[in-house]
C-alpha cells in the first residue's frame, strides 16, 4: 500500500502529462536565450528549416572547437615576458670578491705540486677537477707523513692576503675604504676577499660614473702558480654579485691581469619567474644557511647533505656545522662522493622537478668591461717613487679596477602568464556570444532543461519497471515448462 501511494504521488506531482510535457518543449524553445534554436522548430518550410539546422549545428561546431583550442592553449601554461626600465635616486651597490690568481706563497712549503694538487682536491666540490694518476703517489706520501695537516689553515695563512702591502689604494664613493672592509671567503681560488658582504647594512650609491676604486699589488714574487697544472695567468679575478649570495666563479668570473686597468660599468638586473606550471620555480623552497634561495646556494647545500651521511664530516669549503672534514677523508671519502653526487645526479638544477629549481626571483649584474694599459711614464715614475719599486715590478704587480654603475636605473624582467583564468573565461564567453548569442544564463536554462528531462525519464522508467515481464523469475500463477508438459501428456 504505502508503494502504491509513493507512485500515485510520483505520477500526479512529479511525471506531467504528455500535454503538459509538449508545452514545455514549445516554452522552452520560444523563450530560449539561445540564438536560432526557436527558427528551427517555428518555421513551416521545410527547406527553412533545413537551412537553419544547418546554421545552429556549424556555428555549435565552431564554438566546441574554438573553446577546445582555447582551453588546449591555457593548459600548455603559456608566458610572456617584460621588461621595465625604472629609474631611481639612489641603487644598492652589489658586493665584489677579488681573488689573486697566484693562490699559495712560494716559500711556505717546499713541494708547492702537492699543495696545489690538494686545494684542487678541495675545490672539486665547487669546480669539477679530474685528478690525474700520476700525482698519486705523491699525494699519498704526503697524506701518511703529515696526519694534522689541515688545508684550511695553511690556505688561511699562505694563500692570498689583504693588507696595506697587496690593497694600495681604496676609495668606495668618493670615501677610503681599507681591508677591514672585505671578507675572507673561500672559494676554488683559495682565499677571497669581499667587498660589502652580507653581514655590512647594504652601500647605497646615488650618482652613476662613480662606486668603486681599487689598486691592487699581486706580489708575484711572494707567490708562486704551477704550469703544469694549469695556472699561468697573474692578476686579479674577481665576481660581481648580490650581498646575500656566495661568489660564483666558474663561467662567471671577470679577469684583470698585471699591468692593465680595469673599468667595470654594471647594471643591475631583476628576474620574476613563474611558479609551476607556468614557470620552473617553486616558492616554497628555503635554504638553511642562505638568506635568499639560489640555485648556486642550493647546489652546495645538497651536496652538503649527501658528503654528511656519506662521509660523516662537512668540507669547510661548504655550508654547515658539521664536523670538519680532515685531509685524509678528503681524499679518501669527499672526492670520490663528490663524483658519484655528479655522475648519479643527485643534486640537480633548473627545472621545477629537479633539486634545485629555478628561483622565483634574482638579481644579477650584467657588466661592460674595458681595458687600458696601467699608467703611463709620469704614472709608472710615480707609483715607482711611491711603492720604492722598479718600474718593471710595477708593471708585472699592479692591477687597477673601477667598479660603477652605468646610470641609476634597473631592470625588471617578469616572466608573466600569458592567458589568465579571467581572459580564458572571456575568450569562451566572447565564442560563444558571437557564434551562438549564447552566455552564462544560457547554459543555465540548458543545464535545467537537460535535468528536467532526466529527472522524468528516471521517474517513467522507475514506475514502469513493475509492469515489465519477469523473464527470468516466471509468477507463481503461470505453469512452469516441466508443468506444462506434464499437462499435455495428462490430457
Amino acid at each position: 500500500g504505502i508503494l502504491e501511494k509513493i507512485r500515485l504521488c510520483l505520477i500526479k506531482k512529479l511525471l506531467p502529462d504528455l500535454e503538459d510535457r509538449r508545452k514545455y518543449h514549445e516554452e522552452f524553445v520560444s523563450s530560449s536565450s539561445f540564438h536560432g534554436v526557436h527558427n528551427i522548430f517555428h518555421t513551416r518550410s521545410k527547406a527553412r528549416r533545413a537551412l537553419w539546422l544547418l546554421i545552429v549545428t556549424g556555428c555549435i561546431t565552431i564554438v566546441i572547437w574554438q573553446i577546445c583550442s582555447r582551453f588546449i592553449y591555457y593548459f600548455s601554461w603559456p608566458t610572456t615576458t617584460t621588461l621595465v626600465v625604472q629609474y631611481v635616486e639612489n641603487v644598492e651597490f652589489p658586493a665584489v670578491t677579488f681573488c689573486n690568481l697566484n693562490r699559495f706563497q712560494a716559500h711556505a712549503v717546499s713541494n708547492l705540486k702537492v699543495i696545489f694538487l690538494i686545494w684542487n682536491i678541495v675545490s672539486a666540490i665547487i669546480q669539477k677537477f679530474a685528478t690525474e694518476n700520476k700525482y698519486s703517489q705523491e699525494l699519498n706520501d704526503f697524506l701518511l707523513g703529515n696526519q694534522n695537516f689541515s688545508i684550511k689553515d695553511f690556505t688561511r695563512k699562505n694563500g692570498f692576503y689583504l693588507n696595506s702591502s697587496t690593497l694600495l689604494e681604496c676609495d668606495f664613493f668618493g670615501k677610503p675604504c681599507y681591508p677591514q672592509d672585505f671578507e675572507q671567503v673561500f672559494t676554488e681560488y683559495g682565499n677571497c676577499f669581499t667587498f660589502n658582504h652580507n653581514d655590512l647594512s647594504a652601500r647605497r650609491v646615488s650618482l652613476s660614473g662613480r662606486g668603486l676604486h681599487l689598486l691592487f699589488d699581486v706580489q708575484q714574487d711572494k707567490f708562486t702558480d704551477e704550469p703544469t697544472l694549469g695556472y699561468t695567468d697573474a692578476g686579479i679575478t674577481f665576481v660581481i654579485h648580490s650581498p646575500q649570495e656566495l661568489p660564483r666563479f666558474d663561467g662567471l668570473g671577470l679577469l684583470t691581469p698585471v699591468g692593465m686597468h680595469a673599468q667595470v660599468a654594471i647594471r643591475q638586473l631583476k628576474s620574476i619567474i613563474q611558479e609551476y606550471p607556468w614557470g620552473e620555480c617553486k616558492p616554497d623552497i628555503k635554504l638553511q644557511y642562505h638568506k635568499i634561495y639560489s640555485t648556486n646556494g642550493c647546489l652546495l647545500e645538497c651536496k652538503a647533505r649527501y658528503i654528511q651521511d656519506w662521509c660523516g664530516c662537512l668540507p669547510f669549503i661548504l655550508p654547515g656545522n658539521g664536523t670538519e672534514c680532515d685531509l685524509l677523508k678528503f681524499y679518501k671519502c669527499v672526492y670520490p662522493a663528490v663524483y658519484d653526487i655528479e655522475i648519479k645526479g643527485l643534486c640537480t638544477v633548473g627545472t621545477h622537478n629537479s633539486t634545485c629549481p629555478a628561483p622565483c626571483e634574482e638579481t644579477d649584474y650584467p657588466t661592460t668591461v674595458t681595458y687600458s694599459n696601467f699608467g703611463g711614464e709620469n704614472a709608472i715614475k710615480y707609483f715607482s717613487t711611491k711603492l720604492k719599486k722598479s718600474p718593471e715590478y710595477i708593471r708585472q704587480n699592479l692591477v687597477r679596477i673601477e667598479i660603477k654603475y652605468h646610470d641609476l636605473s634597473y631592470k625588471t624582467t617578469q616572466q608573466q602568464k600569458a592567458l589568465s583564468i579571467s581572459e580564458l573565461l572571456a575568450d569562451v564567453g566572447g565564442q560563444l556570444g558571437l557564434f551562438c548569442g549564447a552566455s552564462m544564463i544560457t547554459i543555465i536554462e540548458l543545464l535545467e532543461y537537460i535535468f528536467t528531462n532526466f529527472c522524468w525519464m528516471c521517474i517513467f522508467l522507475l514506475l514502469k519497471a513493475p509492469d515489465m515481464p519477469q523473464w527470468n523469475n516466471p509468477s507463481r500463477n503461470q505453469p512452469t515448462h516441466k508443468e506444462k508438459k506434464r499437462g499435455i501428456q495428462e490430457c
